[in-house]
């Protein structure tokens, strides 16, 4: 699915509420805690520190995904097309910045 089209998923579900997205200081807030509850599963999948057993059992997809919208919803905010934003990227790490960086297989 193009991120236009979830673009558009977030920004229909957004606009029957006010205001339709949170100022960018209180997204990037939001971001800031989806991606530290991302992190604290990968923690319970990966690291030492494990789940206590009243913990209810994680979902690393949707953790991933929690991320996601809160970048979608501050992409709309500021009208920016994620699918041109990353044709950018991946042009700059293919044939600029990242070309040589990594050890080719």
């Amino acid at each position: 699915m193009p991120l236009k089209d979830l673009q558009k998923q977030v920004d229909d579900w957004t606009g029957q509420y006010r205001p339709q997205y949170w100022p960018p200081h209180e997204n990037l807030a939001r971001l800031a805690e989806e991606v530290g509850e991302l992190a604290r599963e990968i923690n319970h999948l990966y690291g030492q520190k494990k789940k206590k057993a009243s913990e209810p059992e994680g979902d690393l997809g949707q953790e991933i995904v929690d991320v996601l919208f809160t970048l979608i919803c501050l992409a709309n905010s500021h009208d920016l097309d994620l699918d041109k934003e990353w044709q950018k990227l991946i042009a700059e790490k293919l044939n600029l910045r990242d070309k040589d960086r990594y050890d080719r297989k």
